[in-house]
Formats: C-alpha cells, sequence, structure tokens
C-alpha cells in the first residue's frame, strides 16, 4: 500500500502520532510518503520505505499571509500523481483535510480519483473547529472525507454535538511504541536529578493556556512540603514564562528545572515517579500514555478523554479541573510509599500494553482498506485507483 501522510511537523500530539505512524507503516513494508512544510520532529530516521516531500511556500509581496493551504493542496497533486499513491492520511481539520479536498477535485481531472481519511485530534474541533470563522469549512472537510477517525470517544462525541456531522467516525486511539518507551532508568542521570534520592516529578506539554502548567506548580509545591522532591517541566510555550515566575514566587526554583524542547523524552521519563496532567481539556493524554509506557503514573484532571486512559486508582488518579489540593493529595499518596509507588508503576505499565502499537497499527491497515475498497466502488471516472 502507497500511503500519503499530512501532519503539523512539531512535537505536538498530532505530529508525533502521525510520524509514529508512518514509521510503523513502512517497517510493515508499506510505502510511506510524508507530505509538509518540515521535516516531522519525529520523523529521526530514514527507511527504504519512508519518503519526505517538502511543501514550499513562496514569499510574494501581494499576500500578508502566505496560502499555504493552496500550496499543500498542489503539493498533494504532485506526490499522488507521480508516486501514485493509494491514499492519503490527514491528520488536523486545518487545513489539512481541506487541502486534501482541493487536492482530490484537482486530481479527478487528471482522471485520478483518491480517497482520504481525516484524523481529529483535537483542538482543530474543541478549540479551533468551534471558531466561527472556520467552523463551516471544518464541517465540510470532515463530511467529504472519505473516512474520519478521531482518537477518543469523548472526541467523537464533541464533534458530533457541535457540529452537523453526516459521515461516519472511527475511534482509533492513540497509541504508543515500545521499542522506544520501554527503558531502563539511567542511575547517573537520576542522581544529577535528584542528588539525594528525591521524588522526581515531570510535566511535559506545548506550555498553552488549556495545559495549565501554573497547576503543575502548584501541586508540586504542596507535594514538596511533604515529601523531598524535584519537578521537571519538558516543553515550551507561552505559559512557560509565567511558570518560572511562579517557582520565584513560591521560593521553590532550586527544586524545578525547566528543560524545553526535548527529542528523547523517554530517557527523562525513564527516571521519573509521577506524571501531572492537570489540562483543562485533553482529547486523549498522549502524553500520559508516554509517561505511562515508562512506568511513570499519572496525576490528572477528568477532562475530556483522559478518563479513557487513566483508570482512577489503577495507574494514577483523576481530580476535577484546577483541584491542586486533591491532585496533592493523591499524589503524596502514591509517593510516600515505596511499595505503594511501585505498585502503581506496575499498573501503569499494565495499562500503557492495552495501547501497544502492535495492536493498534493492524487497526489503521483494515480501515484504509476499507476505504480504497469503498472508494473503487464510487469512483465516478470509473478508473482504477492510482
Amino acid at each position: 500500500m502507497k500511503i500519503g501522510i499530512v501532519c503539523y511537523p512539531t512535537f505536538g500530539g498530532s505530529g508525533v502520532v502521525a510520524t509514529e505512524l508512518g514509521k510503523a507503516l513502512a517497517d510493515e513494508g508499506h510505502q510511506v510518503h510524508f507530505i509538509t512544510y518540515s521535516q516531522p520532529a519525529r520523523l529521526d530516521f530514514f527507511s527504504a520505505n519512508l519518503f519526505y516531500h517538502e511543501v514550499s511556500v513562496r514569499d510574494y509581496p501581494l499576500f500578508d499571509y502566505a496560502p499555504y493551504e493552496s500550496a499543500l493542496a498542489s503539493k498533494l497533486v504532485d506526490v499522488v500523481r507521480f508516486e501514485k499513491l493509494d491514499i492519503l492520511h490527514v491528520h488536523y481539520a486545518i487545513p489539512h483535510a481541506s487541502a486534501a479536498f482541493m487536492a482530490k477535485q484537482i486530481l479527478e481531472t487528471y482522471g485520478i480519483y483518491i480517497p482520504f481519511v481525516t484524523t481529529l485530534h483535537g483542538t482543530d474541533i474543541t478549540l479551533v473547529g468551534k471558531d466561527p470563522t472556520y467552523k463551516p469549512v471544518v464541517t465540510f472537510s470532515i463530511n467529504k472525507s472519505d473516512g474520519v477517525t478521531t482518537v477518543s470517544q469523548n472526541l467523537k462525541e464533541d464533534t458530533e454535538a457541535h457540529f452537523d456531522i453526516t459521515n461516519e467516525i472511527k475511534v482509533i486511539p492513540n497509541f504508543i511504541d515500545f521499542k522506544r518507551f520501554s527503558l531502563k532508568p539511567k542511575d547517573h542521570f537520576k542522581k544529577a536529578i535528584a542528588p539525594n534520592n528525591e521524588r522526581i516529578l515531570i510535566h511535559t506539554s506545548n506550555f498553552r493556556k488549556v495545559k495549565r502548567t501554573q497547576d503543575v506548580v502548584l501541586t508540586f509545591e504542596k507535594i514538596q512540603k511533604t515529601i523531598p522532591s524535584k519537578l521537571l517541566m519538558v516543553g515550551d510555550g507561552p505559559e512557560r514564562v509565567y511558570c518560572e515566575q511562579l517557582c520565584r514566587d513560591l521560593g521553590i526554583c532550586e527544586h524545578v528545572r525547566f528543560l524545553g524542547k526535548q527529542d528523547a523524552i523517554e530517557e527523562i521519563l525513564s527516571v521519573s515517579d509521577l506524571f501531572l496532567m492537570p489540562s483543562e481539556s485533553e482529547s486523549f493524554g498522549l502524553a500520559a500514555l508516554e509517561a505511562m509506557a515508562c512506568k511513570v503514573p499519572a496525576i490528572t484532571s477528568n477532562a475530556g478523554g483522559l478518563p479513557e486512559l487513566n483508570v482512577d486508582g489503577f495507574c494514577g488518579f483523576m481530580s476535577n479541573v484546577g483541584d491542586v489540593n486533591d491532585m496533592a493529595a493523591k499524589g503524596i499518596q502514591i509517593l510516600e510509599n515505596d511499595e505503594v509507588l511501585q505498585q502503581f508503576k506496575e499498573n501503569a505499565f499494565i495499562r500503557a500494553q492495552d495501547f501497544d502499537l502492535k495492536k493498534i497499527l493492524p487497526i489503521y491497515v483494515d480501515y484504509y482498506s476499507q476505504i480504497i475498497e469503498e472508494a473503487k466502488h464510487n469512483n465516478p471516472l470509473n478508473a482504477t485507483l492510482n
């Protein structure tokens, strides 16, 4: 199968999922073509089955804003035509789904009929998509997709509740590649962070308001009063400066490290004891899953799709959004006893195995095959798919 994948090439969840999916498909013998404006962050190696096509956007004085959607659609036409792709898989509704639809229409003028699958990841629906500026385009693009998936049941329900959806939506959860996220902790690294064997707490995100990163700091400050601990803040974004100031105001700077964006997140997770995710909204909680795969239990909010991942009292705990006192109390409950902590660590790993890539990948492959077969029957050109 020849598959074109369109995604944002960033450290965000949609880009990570798309890239890891493409790499896994290539490992299985499928030919995978990434089409985006820069090399995806997780596309850290190439194989005989992996290809990257850069979308270049010309900077003309006429445009205040470069027309990326048009450039992407043109690139999709080019790649589909000359690489003879079977299907396109676009991650994130704006602008990828609308660009794929445009490309599909153009390709029909060349006698080529290409189906495309759209995967919704969260903020493309819950934040951007609900904006009246974009809502008609998002609705149209979803309904014109040959297949639509979401990463959680909650996101599916949210999409159907806020948009006039006529397409059937299939839930395919996010996944974890245990080849990457099953590392043994590096003792020297842990010693450098916690020289006196303190507990290590961690948060990873893009530091946007929806992540409630200041709640991470407030929760840690309460835990640290009871249990000697260190906090690792991984990532970057607009809220980082406020978190840094909050650490100064609370007098805990010596216990908190801001590490910025990190490629080898699994190495940092592997030495951690507790993951904090107090988000106001999460479609799934991929960062929490990555932590669980490294045997790190999670304290999360109960927002969005997180209850579909974090089994309360088994691999972590959930609290209401903003309830830092409850999060701290539950964090202490996990951390204060070595045996309890070890049990939660083992349970986190057990839960993560439910989302093993080996279980999720065949679902995607079967879904692609289904969409391709349906497209052959629906092909208005009555031509063989390229």
